[in-house]
């Protein structure tokens, strides 16, 4: 799993539901979604048996969890997102240079053991919920696009496979990482459709004409009328930008 195929494999459908019975209910309805995203709140509730009951549709595991503490501890969480076929995890790059190298060498290493892929590692840079101010307070630079740059080159230079950002930072860091490296963008909605509680949004198809390689969309998808139409819809936005 590298760079998307089509435009449809673009989007990451974010599955910001409750319970399984939610979770499934989307999936079996959006045949033509290929990853899913499962975050804290989902994985809390259903732990890993979800993310080998999306496998069993054949749908793709983004699991997002933001990982942020100790070396070992990401490292070892890591190992067992492996084991459990993940196919995308976040880590926040926030968390240090040692930290993203120690669950790069592990994801490396257990994939390599088990014969499987290895799950693409993304560095989060700053959440699309922050501004400048909420910055400041908890004692960071306060512009995100300056922090962004710097957690990109960090990211990058631990060996992660791509960077989180919002979309107003996509050009930046491709600048800093170079064309190899996916960008994961949140905070996209498409042309109509509420912000809510993102900060840093923007179209799906001015986002990828920027350089995002991969979407993630929930709400504009998982809470509108037909899921399915909503998804197809922005497939087509994407082909006609």
């Amino acid at each position: 799993m590298t760079k998307p195929a089509t435009n449809a494999e673009r989007i990451i459908t974010a599955l910001d539901v409750e319970n399984r019975e939610q979770a499934l209910a989307l999936v079996r309805e959006l045949h033509a979604a290929r990853i899913f995203k499962v975050g804290l709140e989902l994985f809390t509730a259903e732990g890993p048996p979800l993310l080998y009951d999306l496998k069993a549709l054949g749908k793709e595991v983004f699991l997002d969890l933001k990982l942020h503490d100790i070396p070992t501890t990401v490292g070892e969480a890591v190992r067992v997102g492996v084991r459990h076929g993940a196919a995308m995890m976040t880590i926040h790059a926030s968390g240090g240079l040692e930290m993203m190298a120690r669950a790069a060498e592990v994801a490396r290493l257990e994939a390599s053991e088990r014969g499987t892929a290895k799950p693409l590692l993304l560095g989060v840079t700053v959440l699309t919920s922050l501004k400048a101010e909420d910055l400041a307070a908890v004692g960071m630079v306060a512009d995100p696009a300056a922090q962004v740059r710097r957690l990109a080159g960090l990211a990058k230079k631990a060996g992660m496979d791509g960077i989180v950002c919002s979309a107003q930072e996509i050009e930046i860091v491709r600048e800093e990482v170079g064309p190899e490296m996916l960008i994961v963008t949140p905070g996209i909605r498409p042309a109509g459709a509420a912000a809510q509680d993102q900060k840093r949004v923007m179209t799906p198809a001015l986002a990828v004409a920027k350089g995002s390689d991969y979407l993630v969309i929930g709400r504009p998808i998982t809470r509108a009328a037909s899921p399915a139409e909503a998804f197809a819809r922005i497939v087509r936005e994407l082909e006609t930008a």
